[in-house]
This record gives C-alpha cells, sequence and structure tokens, in this order.
C-alpha cells in the first residue's frame, strides 16, 4: 500500500555534504510526520531530524548546525542536507513516514529499506 524509496546516500570525506531524498507513494490518504533514523553499526537505531505536516522540525543534538530536514508535501517526499559531515555519522539512514494509508484507512508507520552513508576520515 505505501512504499518509500531513499536515494542519495554514498561515500564522502569528513566534512563533506550529501543530500538524502525519500519519496513515499501508494494509497495515502494523509501523513503526519516524515524523519530519517539512523543505525551505525553495533548500535541501536536513533532519530536523526524529524519534520511534521505543518513543517515544525526537531533535530538530535549530534547533528545540530550542520544538518537540514526539509518536505515537499505535494510530492509526499523529505530531504536530508547533511554538511560539515564527520566519521561518526556513518551509519544506514532510514526514512520514516506517520501516516494513514489504505483503503480502509489505516494508520501506518512505514519504513524505507536504508541508504548507506560513509564518511571517511
Amino acid at each position: 500500500q505505501v512504499q518509500l524509496v531513499e536515494s542519495g546516500g554514498g561515500l564522502v570525506q569528513a566534512g563533506g555534504s550529501l543530500r538524502l531524498s525519500c519519496a513515499a507513494s501508494g494509497t495515502i490518504f494523509s501523513i503526519n510526520a516524515m524523519g530519517w533514523y539512523r543505525q551505525a553499526p553495533g548500535k541501536q537505531r536513533e532519530l536523526v531530524a524529524a519534520i511534521t505536516s505543518g513543517g515544525s522540525t526537531n533535530y538530535a543534538d549530534s547533528v545540530k548546525g550542520r544538518f537540514t530536514i526539509s518536505r515537499d508535501n505535494a510530492k509526499n517526499t523529505v530531504y536530508l542536507q547533511m554538511n560539515s559531515l564527520k566519521p561518526e555519522d556513518t551509519a544506514v539512514y532510514y526514512c520514516n513516514a506517520d501516516l494513514v494509508a489504505g483503503l480502509l484507512g489505516s494508520a501506518l508507520d512505514a519504513w524505507g529499506q536504508g541508504t548507506l552513508v560513509t564518511v571517511s576520515s
């Protein structure tokens, strides 16, 4: 019913930048919020940034001032601009959407497949 497709991951040197994109598709009635999580090797998944349909944002302390989340509601797409990347940012980044979808209007917590970001020192 719902698919989240991520793109933009890759290998970058410390201090560089990457821009991640995530597009949601399917039978979607509404999207309450979208966000980005990441999971580094040997660590639990953590919230990186989130944005509501109204534009309110939240960031993890570790990325404040470096990452910017934005969205295009018309395209059901969320972006994550990552600047001044550090080796500690290396992780698989997952797109998440809190939405209502399907013919029955079910509440759904959807996840993308993840995109790998590797930052070399």
